[in-house]
Parts: structure tokens; C-alpha cells; sequence
């Protein structure tokens, strides 16, 4: 997807004009790995480097054929062939930092690998690149270009393309006109290709064919409009154009995607009727299209149906299928999909146990997850993250949460990589019990694993500290969220009032509410000076009995603890999904300037401010230093 429609692609199937007035200056297309999404992009940094400062290839200088340069051309369509065009962009960079010069085959097949990956950005830097250096350019240099246009959606610069193309007398092919008819389609524009069909054989002079029809079809289906695309398919059939499977598929998942999915399996009739199969996909298409819209009943029969059509399920089927009946808890139906799958041959994945074991999971019956987990070890399925985050989480529910801890343990030791979510497990198990210690000391380990904590980790490390009582150190998991640079949102907040609330600490709370339900909370970070909030140095202004507390461990603070409290009824509620809000650290007086990632058993606070308690004068600070205790 995304190559142009050419067999000629190639660079060894036509001449070039390899040759310029101007040397390419290093660094003119620079690869750059973005983070966050993994993918390499060209970025244009022209005039990056001096030409002078690398010494030229005297063949690229010289003449019109570089042996270099058309190997290594060749390898980056290579590379492209095989799914792997950042490795062309790297091919690319490799020539410029050895003084040669792209040819023009070279610039197509990078226009090629460029459009691949989406990165649009350089097309017009390699045109004027291309102009610079007097290359003559091809029509299959010209076919790469409308293509990227139109993978873009940016049909205007793709007609100015070919209005080009007819301007130095190259004719536009039936592969251009492909493109542009389905530039149009992803533009969302379907009528102007339907006008691009009727001058192709009008003004172009030539028969569209199967590809043509099939762009145009997928254009329509895009849009919902199935009448116009079954009326393209009558017509195409009419001109002597057959269509094949991939017409009638695309036609079925557009009826699929629209909850329509008995019009998606009408189709099967109308390929018979003209002398096609379905074809495996058309099955997949149909089963999905049932259990997306929860007919879980019509997606079994259909796989009797596979019989009759003697097709093969896939896993991909099964496993829509077992989901479904997951969903609906219904035992029955998942064991018939089971015999199923014994019946064609085909054995359940880690997919397959996992979904399984989620459903007794969730209903509670930790045994069945456990059994099912075992019969994965036995059938030699090796469990992977997701499974053990399964059985984990069914370990908290029961309130084992040892042998979650110990399962943790064993995944990394069999090689399986942990992730956020089954750390979050863990600690949100420790949570529930009240042993924060236990929850700090799995959350430490997770960083020093190198796994970035997320929303959720800090919120449930919040909510376990709002069940102890602690609601100062709620507000300090909020401070340390700004160490690894997640802003807490408004729900993260309505849970650190909750804590100040359950805490017997109303007056904290309602600050924090007024914070959050104000204009004084918005999506942009405020200087901390902006709020005033002075909760936490009002706890500390009332009376106290015991020891002065510098640089000892935080009292809990004493109010009624039962355990069916307002806040314990709703632990395992999910956190609210508000739109993101971001704040400032919390904009208490009591600011915790800390550096320190590590958690230990507890930590405390070391105070310089002068107030008088019940037993005599303390010490405590206007900005407070948070101190973590092994």
C-alpha cells in the first residue's frame, strides 16, 4: 500500500539521467528517529553542510553511471519490497555522506519509501532537488510523485503533477489516472473520481481496468455509499470487467463496518452468481461483522456455513468467537467453539486462554483462571504479559496478594517482559490491603526495571493512601507524578480531596474542590504563585498529642475507620474520565522540593516553621523537604 500501480518500478527497467550541474550538499534530507511513536521521518535540513567540506565521487561527476549509486538504489527498493522502507532512508543518507550523487531512480524509489511511511514533508525539497540538478524527469518519477500527493490527500498539487507531465509531453497512464482516482477516494471525494473515470476513456483514450473499478468501489464504500458502489460494480461488469473477490470483499466489510452485516454476507451470493469463491478474508470479514455487532449466534451458524463452503476457519474467527461468548458469560458456547476448533484442527493461542481466563477472572472464580492457565503450560502455549496480568489481577480480587507478587517474579524470570499494567496490578493489590509499604517497595521496583509508571499507578497509590489515612501523602504522590512528567488530571485531584475528606479533613477537602470546579484549574500550567491553597500547613496548626515530629514519620491522623467506608465501596470503581486538566503541583505552602525517585518504608518531613501545639512549641518550614526512610 502506497506504491504507485507500476511494475517498472525498478531501477535496472530504464535509463536515467544521473548526471548534474550541482553537487547534492550533505545533508539536504536528514533522517531523524522521532520517539513516542518509533517511526523514522525525513526532515528537510537544507544547507545543513558545505558540499566542499566531502570530497565528490569523480564517477558521479563524470558520468552518467555510478556503479555505487545503482546498487545501492537497488537496495532500497529492495528494502522497500520487503516491508522495510526506513532502511531505504538510511541507504539514502549513506550516498549523500559518501559525495555521491542520487539519481533520478534514486529519488523515485525514496519519493517511494517516503510515501510508505506517511512522511510527506520532503516531496516538494526532492522536486526542487531534482529541478536544481537538470535531471529530465520520467513518467515513473512523475507516477511516484502524483501517488505521494494523493496518499496525502493533497489532490491539488497531484493534478498540477500531470498537467505537468502533459506540459513536456509525457502521457499520462492508466496508472496515473488509477492514483488520482484514489487520491480522490482518500480525499473523501468519490464524485471527482467517478468524473476521472469517464475521461479516461474520453480525453485519455483508454479502458479502465479491474484496479481502476476496485479504487473507485473502495472510494464509495469509504463514504457509506453502497448503492452507487454496487451500481459501479453492475457497470464495470457491463463493460466487459470483471470483478473478482476483492471487489465483493470490499463491498462486504464496508456493510460489515455499518452493523449491516447479513447485507456483508449476501455477498457470498453474488460472487457465486459470478463464478467467484469466497475466500478466507470474506469469512473473517462476516464473523467479526456478528460479534462486533454482539450476534454471537449468527457468527457460529456462519461457521457451519465455512463448511459448506469448504473454507477454513482461523484463529482469527475462533477467537472473535470465544470473546463474544465470553462476553455474554455464556459457558455453553464457549466450550462448543472449543470442540470446534478440535474438530478443525486448529489450537488455541495465548489469545485464545486469555480470554478465558480473563471471563473467570472477572467472574471471580480464580480457580477455573488458574485451570485454564495451567492447560496453556501443558498445550506448550507460552503465557505472555497479558496472560500473566490475567491470573494476576485474579490473584488481588481474591486478596492473594502474595502469590501476585510471586507471579510477577516468575514472568520476569521466565523472560517475559513485565509492563505498567501488571506492576499497576500489584500495587493496587498491596493498596487494597493496606500495606502501602509493600505497594511503595513494588512501585520502586518497577522503575528500577526502567517501566515508566502511568496515570493510573500514581491515582491507585493515591486512592491506597486516602484508604490509610495518609492524605498528605496522596498529595506528595501528586508532586512526584511532575518527576516523571505526567500531569495529574481532574480526577487525580477529586482523589486527593477524597483522601484530605475521608481523613476527617473537610475544610482541605473543599479547597481542593474549589480548585478543581473553578477557572483557577485549566489546561494550561499556572505559576504556583497563581493558587493559594494552605491545607496542609492548617493540619499542622492544630493541636497534637506526642512526640514532636522532625524528622520522624508522619501520625496517621485519627478519625473512625470502618471498613465499609464511603471510599472502600467504591475501590474498584474506574477512575473518571475527564477531560485532561493540567495543573501545577498541588498549590499547598507545604512544597516538597525532593529530587528522590526511591521509596522506602515510609518517609517524613523536615520542618522549620514555628507554631504552638497542645505540648509545646515545633519547628517547621515554609517549603518542607520530603524525606524517604529505608
Amino acid at each position: 500500500m502506497g506504491k504507485p500501480d507500476n511494475d517498472d518500478t525498478v531501477s535496472g527497467s530504464r535509463s536515467r539521467n544521473q548526471s548534474g550541474n550541482a553537487n547534492m550538499k550533505k545533508g539536504s534530507l536528514q533522517t531523524v528517529t522521532v520517539k513516542g511513536n518509533g517511526k523514522n521521518q525525513i526532515n528537510e535540513t537544507a544547507n545543513a553542510k558545505n558540499s566542499g567540506s566531502q570530497p565528490g565521487c569523480s564517477f558521479c561527476m563524470c558520468t552518467n553511471s555510478c556503479r555505487i549509486v545503482r546498487s545501492r538504489t537497488k537496495l532500497m527498493n529492495i528494502l522497500i519490497e520487503s516491508g522495510k522502507p526506513q532502511g531505504a532512508n538510511v541507504i539514502f543518507e549513506k550516498l549523500i555522506e559518501g559525495g555521491h550523487q542520487p539519481s533520478l531512480v534514486t529519488y523515485t524509489s525514496l519519493l517511494n519509501a517516503l510515501t510508505i511511511q506517511k512522511c510527506f514533508k520532503p516531496i516538494h525539497s526532492i522536486v526542487s532537488q531534482v529541478e536544481e540538478k537538470q535531471m529530465k524527469p520520467d513518467s515513473i518519477f512523475f507516477n511516484a510523485l502524483i501517488n505521494a500527493f494523493a496518499e496525502s490527500g493533497n489532490m491539488e498539487d497531484a493534478e498540477k503533477t500531470v498537467q505537468k507531465m502533459k506540459e513536456i509531453g509525457l502521457k499520462p497512464s492508466i496508472t496515473t489516472y488509477n492514483t488520482l482516482i484514489k487520491g480522490y477516494g482518500i480525499a473523501g471525494k468519490p464524485h471527482e473520481s467517478m468524473k476521472l473515470l469517464n475521461l479516461m476513456s474520453t480525453e485519455g483514450k483508454m479502458k479502465p481496468n479491474l484496479k481502476t473499478y476496485n479504487m473507485l468501489v473502495r472510494a464509495l464504500c469509504k463514504l457509506q455509499n453502497m448503492s452507487e458502489a454496487l451500481n459501479v460494480v453492475y457497470k464495470m461488469s457491463a463493460s466487459g470487467t470483471q470483478p473478482d473477490v476483492v471487489t465483493f470483499n470490499t463491498i462486504a466489510t464496508a456493510y460489515a463496518q455499518n452493523g449491516e452485516t447479513s447485507q456483508a454476507e449476501a455477498m457470498i451470493l453474488e460472487m457465486q452468481r459470478n463464478g467467484l469463491e469466497p475466500n478466507e478474508r470474506t469469512c473473517t470479514i462476516i464473523m467479526i461483522g456478528y460479534c462486533r455487532e454482539g450476534k454471537i449466534k449468527e457468527a457460529l451458524q456462519f461457521v457451519y456455513r465455512m463448511k459448506d463452503l469448504r473454507l477454513q476457519p482461523n484463529l482469527i474467527v475462533f477467537n472473535s468467537l470465544v470473546n463474544g461468548f465470553v462476553d455474554r458469560m455464556d459457558r455453553d458456547g464457549v466450550d462448543e467453539v472449543l470442540k470446534l476448533m478440535e474438530e478443525f484442527q486448529i489450537q488455541p493461542d495465548v489469545v485464545t486462554y486469555s480470554t478465558i481466563m480473563n471471563a473467570w477472572s472477572q467472574a471471580g472464580f480464580l480457580e477455573k483462571c488458574k485451570e485454564i492457565y495451567n492447560n496453556m503450560l501443558k498445550s506448550g502455549v507460552k503465557p505472555d504479559v497479558h496472560a500473566y496480568s490475567i491470573l494476576a489481577k485474579g490473584y488481588v480480587r481474591a486478596q492473594e496478594i502474595e502469590k501476585a507478587e510471586e507471579l510477577l517474579t516468575a514472568m520476569i524470570e521466565s523472560g517475559v517482559h513485565p509492563n505498567v499494567v501488571i506492576f499497576t496490578t500489584v500495587i493496587s493489590g498491596w493498596c487494597s490491603a493496606g500495606r502501602m509499604d509493600s505497594a511503595i517497595r513494588v512501585f520502586d521496583k518497577m522503575v528500577e526495571f526502567g517501566i515508566s509508571p502511568n496515570l493510573k499507578t500514581f491515582e491507585t497509590l493515591i486512592w491506597g493512601y486516602a484508604e490509610a489515612k495518609e492524605p498528605w501523602k496522596a498529595e506528595r504522590i501528586v508532586q512526584i507524578m511532575e518527576e516523571f512528567h505526567i500531569q495529574p488530571k481532574k480526577s487525580t485531584i477529586l482523589l486527593v480531596a477524597e483522601a484530605w475528606s475521608f481523613a476527617g479533613l473537610t475544610e482541605e477537602a473543599n479547597t481542593l474542590l474549589r480548585i478543581v470546579n473553578t477557572k483557577q484549574m485549566t489546561n494550561s500550567i499556572e505559576k504556583e504563585d497563581n493558587i493559594q491553597y494552605t491545607s496542609s500547613e492548617k493540619i499542622y496548626q492544630k493541636p497534637h498529642t506526642g512526640a514532636p515530629f522532625c524528622l520522624l514519620h508522619l501520625p496517621s491522623v485519627s478519625s473512625t475507620d470502618q471498613k465499609g467506608s464511603a471510599l472502600a465501596a467504591r475501590r474498584n470503581r474506574r477512575f473518571l474520565g475527564d477531560s485532561d486538566l493540567e495543573t501545577p503541583l498541588l498549590t499547598t505552602k507545604f512544597r516538597c522540593h525532593s529530587r528522590i525517585y526511591r521509596f522506602g518504608q515510609g518517609f517524613s518531613i523536615m520542618c522549620q516553621k514555628q507554631f504552638q501545639g497542645q505540648h509545646g512549641s515545633y519547628h517547621l518550614a515554609n517549603s518542607c523537604t520530603a524525606v524517604f526512610l529505608n
